[in-house]
């Protein structure tokens, strides 16, 4: 039977909740629903959910009180559920399928849920119903072309996927292809065109973007070759413009090893980027103080654990949550205001873990 365990009745309207997803695959509980405490950012999870196999990523609708979940497997399939004040989950129906393989990464666009599918090297758009449950089919975009890397690289790999800050136009990264595809969608139907292809440096395996909060700046981070790019962004005719490649130190890897980064973040005041680097397991912080087409490295920390898969702000900007999969834990640290600098403040165990979010 699936599980989820008793809440503590005490708890309800007014807590701040943290989601984690964990690999079941890897000896994860699924979906971990913690209790935030907002003096010091600990997080104490209460309940879990392991209907959802591998739920790698999740997203809140916002505003919404659901909760979205990749089950990243072959085939692939996506889950809702409805997030209570009092943390608990409620599944709104069983699995859709999403029509590709091994999805790493969703997004909520409008009454759509996009998903990234690593496997079949694809996006996929799937209409949300008033409640915010899914209804399918959804509609499917698959990407075209290879990489130099004969590993990695034979194939497209789609391994993000999210609006623009306009909501007008679909940006998807692919690690097989060099590539960051933009994509006009159809509200109406949920079709998926090609509208542009911005090619990177060739065997670089590009992995995840984030946008500065000014909406012009674009950071993408490659996983295949330590380096981040910083492209220029233009709303208006959907198109991405590469600037410059800024190398991503693989101090601390281990002797002989490659560093392979994971995830990109900017601070909610646009002061900061940040990007943590599996291999040397570390979190760099980059200054924009110079404009934020110039990243500029100011500090490198231990990530508290292994294999740093994703890094979060809380939505107060004051604190910033690592993702260990390998050492199964989540570690936070404390944001100075000033510098940016991070100051390890705690960690709580949570094996497999893939990702997390906040209400």
């Amino acid at each position: 039977m699936p599980s989820q365990s008793v809440l503590n009745g005490r708890e309800g309207i007014g807590v701040q909740w943290a989601y984690i997803g964990s690999f079941t695959s890897g000896g994860g509980r699924g979906i971990t629903v913690a209790a935030v405490d907002p003096a010091t950012g600990a997080l104490t999870p209460r309940t879990s959910v392991d209907t959802v196999v591998n739920p790698s990523c999740l997203a809140l609708a916002p505003g919404a009180g659901v909760l979205y979940a990749v089950s990243d497997t072959e085939p692939g399939a996506v889950a809702a559920f409805r997030a209570g004040a009092d943390g608990s989950l409620t599944a709104l129906g069983p699995p859709v399928d999403v029509g590709g393989s091994g999805p790493t990464h969703l997004a909520v666009a409008g009454r759509r849920l996009l998903t990234a599918n690593y496997g079949s090297g694809s996006i996929s758009s799937l209409a949300l119903e008033p409640d915010g449950s899914l209804a399918g089919p959804p509609a499917v975009l698959a990407h075209r072309g290879s990489g130099p890397d004969p590993e990695r690289q034979r194939g497209p790999h789609a391994h993000q996927v999210l609006p623009d800050p306009g909501g007008r136009w679909v940006l998807s990264v692919d690690l097989g292809t060099d590539s960051v595809r933009v994509c006009a969608l159809d509200r109406a139907t949920g079709e998926l065109r090609l509208h542009a292809e911005t090619a990177l440096r060739a065997g670089s395996g590009p992995r995840h973007l984030a946008f500065h909060p000014d909406g012009e700046v674009v950071y993408v981070l490659h996983e295949l070759e330590p380096q981040m790019t910083v492209c220029r962004w233009d709303p208006a005719s959907g198109r991405l413009e590469p600037l410059a490649e800024v190398a991503i130190d693989p101090e601390g890897a281990p002797e002989g090893g490659r560093v392979h980064p994971s995830v990109v973040c900017v601070s909610h005041d646009g002061r900061f980027a940040r990007a943590a680097v599996r291999g040397s397991n570390t979190v760099l912080t980059f200054s924009l103080s110079d404009g934020a087409e110039k990243p500029r490295l100011t500090s490198s920390v231990d990530c508290g654990g292994v294999w740093p898969r994703d890094l979060v702000a809380d939505p107060s900007g004051r604190r910033l949550y690592v993702v260990n999969e390998w050492s199964g834990d989540i570690t936070w640290f404390d944001v100075d205001a000033d510098s940016g600098q991070l100051r390890r403040a705690g960690a709580v165990a949570v094996p497999a873990a893939a990702c997390v979010v906040f209400s």
